[in-house]
């Protein structure tokens, strides 16, 4: 695979932030970790229009949920295990209930806040927000993608739960003609025999798996869902209908997440085997980023295993 760039989709949405400032009148609040969630980039460019609610982060979401009332853009940041776990009530009743459009940045998610441990490795995240009526879930491959999804949300006018990695990991869309659009998924490699659906860092080795397949004869096609809810049903249904195999990659939980979602797709309308590549329903634990991908099977190896189950399995 090309030794592509790498950058952590954290660094790219505080690094947004503080680009669109120019562009967009937004406000931005954290609760005491500007400098984990890149938001401290925003603060100092635009200190009046920053505002840190402290370790409370229920009461950040009700703020939030106020000034979008008002009419004004806003964005709520902090660790996903934070934004989706301890302020999910305020996010439920006073930013879902009444479809406020806050964008809510959740940073550090996943298995790859590393050392760090199980007490914030985030891997329930998607699973609570997709339970949200009208709640958004975009969860970007890459720092590009990341960007791309900040500047998109700020006039969408629904709830948004953005989701963001610690860990630097490759800068994949380098091409000129791309183009991010809530909604809707991005088939980046053709193939007939299964298909790859991933999620966020698990795009890039979608990607690696694709060449490995291929050099053992098997053709798979890749397909990167940035957005998990809405989910592009007819990406999907494509995808079963043309290489009537899946496999479904993400950091997170394999219940609830991305793969539960495309379960769902799937089996109610072109029924084929879907396979899932993620947490097994289980802690994280303390360690180093390669260690734990390698522990809990989030690697390119473990998606060629998977996919070679999946052919296996078509009629």
């Amino acid at each position: 695979m090309i030794n592509y760039e790498k950058k952590a989709t954290r660094e790219a949405y505080g690094e947004a932030l503080a680009e669109l400032g120019d562009k967009y009148d937004f406000v931005v609040l954290d609760a005491d970790l500007a400098a984990a969630t890149k938001t401290g980039v925003f603060k100092k460019k635009f200190p009046d229009r920053f505002f840190n609610c402290g370790i409370a982060e229920g009461n950040m979401m009700s703020v939030a949920a106020g000034i979008a009332a008002t009419g004004k853009a806003v964005f709520a940041s902090s660790f996903a295990m934070f934004a989706a776990g301890r302020a999910f009530e305020q996010i439920r009743n006073s930013i879902g209930y009444p479809h406020l459009p806050v964008k809510i940045g959740a940073t550090h998610a996943g298995i790859t806040v590393g050392e760090d441990g199980a007490t914030h490795q985030c891997l329930e995240d998607i699973a609570i927000m997709r339970t949200i009526p009208g709640m958004t879930i975009i969860n970007p491959a890459d720092a590009i993608e990341a960007r791309a999804a900040v500047e998109a949300v700020i006039n969408y006018n629904e709830p948004v739960y953005m989701r963001f990695g610690r860990f630097a990991t490759p800068v994949f869309n380098v091409n000129a003609d791309y183009k991010f659009e809530i909604g809707k998924g991005v088939n980046l490699a053709e193939g007939k025999d299964v298909t790859i659906v991933a999620t966020g860092l698990m795009v890039s080795m979608a990607l690696e798996a694709r060449e490995i397949l291929a050099s053992e004869g098997i053709d798979a096609r890749v397909i990167n869902i940035h957005t998990i809810k809405p989910i592009d049903r007819d990406i999907i249904i494509d995808a079963a209908k043309k290489t009537g195999a899946i496999v479904t990659a993400e950091e997170h939980n394999i219940i609830g997440g991305l793969g539960s979602a495309v379960a769902e797709v799937v089996g109610e309308a072109c029924p084929v085997p879907v396979l899932r590549v993620g947490t097994n329903d289980c802690f994280g634990r303390s360690g180093t980023v390669p260690a734990l991908l390698e522990a809990y099977g989030l690697t390119p190896a473990a998606l060629v295993a998977k996919a070679k189950e999946a052919v296996s399995l078509k009629k």
